[in-house]
C-alpha cells in the first residue's frame, strides 16, 4: 500500500456499464459492495422459510415429490447461504481485490441457487392448475425481485441474473399456459396479460438497478475521496497520521492471526533543515517529494509509506519472520535516501537516521510503538546519523517515561 489506496480512475457514471467489471471501481468502493451483499441475512431467512413451507404444504396436498424435492434444496441452500455470510463476519477485513471477488462469487452462486429453486416452483405451480398456488408463488417471484433489487443491485451482474433466473421460466410457463385448454371465460388472455406484466415489471426493475448502481458509485466514489483528502499528506500524497493509525490497526490485527510482526520504521532526515534554510522551502518541498516516491519504489504493495510532517516519515514494513528483515529494509532506506537529488539543476545531498520497533513485541498501540521508535531514532541520531537502531529496553523505558 505505497500511497493512501489511491483509487483508479472510473468511468464517468453516464458510460457505466450494466456488467462493469470490479476492475473498473476503486477497491475501497468494490470493498464497500461486497459487505453489503453480506450485509443483511434476515430477508434470505425469510424467503428461505417460506419457500421451504410453501413446498412442503403444497408438495403434501398434491402429493408431488418434486415440490418436496425443493423443499430439500430449498432448506440446504438457505443454510447453505447463512453458513457463508456467517464465515464472511468471521474471516475479518479484506483487503485486496483477489479476495474480495472470490467472496463475491460465493455469495452469487447462492444467489443464483435461490433463483433456479424459485423459477422451478413457479413453473410447477401454474402447470398444476391450481389459481392460489399459482398467485402465491408468482407473488414470491415479485418479493424476491424486490429485494434482489434493493440488495445487490451495488452488483449488478449478480442483481439482473438472479432476476431473470427467476423471471424469464416464469414469464414463459405463464404464456404457453395460456393456450391450454381451460373452461374458464378468458383464461388465456388474462395469462398473457399476467406474462406482460411480469415482463414489464422486469424491465423497469432493470431500469432501477442501472439507477440504483450509479447513484450509489457517485455516492461511495465521493465519499470516500473525501476522506481519501482527510487521510492523505497534501504535499507528498502519501498517507498522513490519521490514515497510519487505521492501516496500522489492521495490520497489527493480521499480523497476530498470523504470528508474524509488523516492523515501525520511524525516519528523520539529515541535514535537510541546512538545505531549507539555504534554497528555501519551495525547494525543500520539491526534494521531500523526492523522496517519498523514492520511499515508495522500496517497499512492497503491502507495506506502507506515511509522512508524520516536516522531515519525519514512517515505514510500516508488515508480514516479517524475524528482524533481519527489518534491518535489511533499514539499511537499504539509508542507502537510497542518502543518494544526490536534483532540484532545479542544483545538487543537493541528504541522509537519514531509522528507528525500528515491531510489533506485537512492544505492543500493539500505535503511540506507544512511534515512541519506541523515536527513542530509538535519538540514539540513531546521536551517535553519528545515517544509522538504523532497533527499539531496545532502555528505549522502551524512556518511551514509557514520557507518555
Amino acid at each position: 500500500m505505497r500511497r493512501s489506496d489511491s483509487p483508479a480512475p472510473i468511468e464517468p457514471p453516464s458510460r457505466l456499464h450494466i456488467f462493469p467489471s470490479p476492475a473498473a471501481l476503486p477497491l475501497p468502493v468494490y470493498r464497500d459492495f461486497v459487505a453489503m451483499l453480506f450485509s443483511m441475512w434476515v430477508p434470505i431467512f425469510g424467503l428461505g422459510i417460506v419457500f421451504v413451507g410453501i413446498c412442503l404444504l403444497v408438495g403434501r396436498e398434491l402429493d408431488n415429490p418434486l415440490l418436496l424435492a425443493l423443499a430439500g434444496l430449498g432448506a440446504i441452500t438457505t443454510f447453505v447461504r447463512l453458513a457463508t455470510i456467517r464465515a464472511w463476519f468471521r474471516a475479518g477485513p479484506v483487503g485486496d481485490f483477489v479476495t474480495l471477488k472470490r467472496w463475491e462469487r460465493r455469495y452469487a452462486i447462492g444467489n443464483y441457487a435461490s433463483a433456479i429453486l424459485l423459477a422451478l416452483l413457479n413453473v410447477i405451480a401454474i402447470s398444476s392448475h391450481y389459481p392460489l398456488l399459482h398467485l402465491i408463488t408468482v407473488s414470491l417471484v415479485f418479493s424476491f425481485g424486490a429485494g434482489i433489487v434493493s440488495r445487490t443491485s451495488v452488483r449488478p451482474k449478480i442483481c439482473v441474473t438472479s432476476l431473470l433466473i427467476a423471471t424469464l421460466p416464469t414469464i414463459v410457463a405463464l404464456a404457453l399456459h395460456a393456450f391450454d385448454a381451460h373452461p374458464i371465460p378468458l383464461h388465456g388472455e388474462l395469462f398473457l396479460i399476467e406474462a406482460f406484466i411480469v415482463a414489464m415489471i422486469t424491465g423497469l426493475s432493470l431500469q432501477t438497478v442501472v439507477h440504483l448502481y450509479r447513484s450509489a458509485v457517485e455516492h461511495h466514489t465521493a465519499r470516500h475521496d473525501m476522506a481519501k483528502l482527510a487521510r492523505t499528506d497534501a504535499l507528498t500524497g502519501l498517507s498522513n497520521r490519521l490514515l497510519l493509525r487505521e492501516q496500522f490497526q489492521f495490520h497489527t490485527a493480521t499480523a497476530l492471526r498470523a504470528k508474524n510482526q509488523v516492523a515501525l520504521h520511524f525516519l528523520d532526515l539529515d541535514g535537510f533543515k541546512a538545505i531549507n534554510d539555504r534554497y528555501g522551502h519551495p525547494a525543500g518541498d520539491v526534494l521531500l517529494e523526492q523522496v517519498a516516491r523514492r520511499l515508495e519504489g522500496m517497499v512492497r504493495s503491502e507495506d506502507v509509506v506515511s509522512r508524520l510532517g516536516g522531515d519525519e516519515f514512517i515505514v510500516l514494513q508488515v508480514g516479517l519472520s524475524d528482524d533481519s528483515e527489518a534491518e535489511l529494509l533499514a539499511r537499504r532506506i539509508i542507502r537510497e535516501i542518502s543518494k544526490p537529488y536534483l532540484v532545479d539543476d542544483v545538487s543537493m545531498s541528504i541522509s537519514v537516521s531509522v528507528g525500528i520497533a515491531t510489533a506485537p513485541k512492544l505492543g500493539v498501540e500505535l503511540e506507544r510503538l512511534l515512541a519506541c521508535a523515536d527513542a530509538a531514532l535519538y540514539r540513531a541520531k546521536a551517535g553519528g546519523k545515517a544509522r538504523a537502531l532497533f527499539c531496545v529496553e532502555a528505549d522502551a523505558a524512556m518511551a514509557d517515561m514520557a507518555a
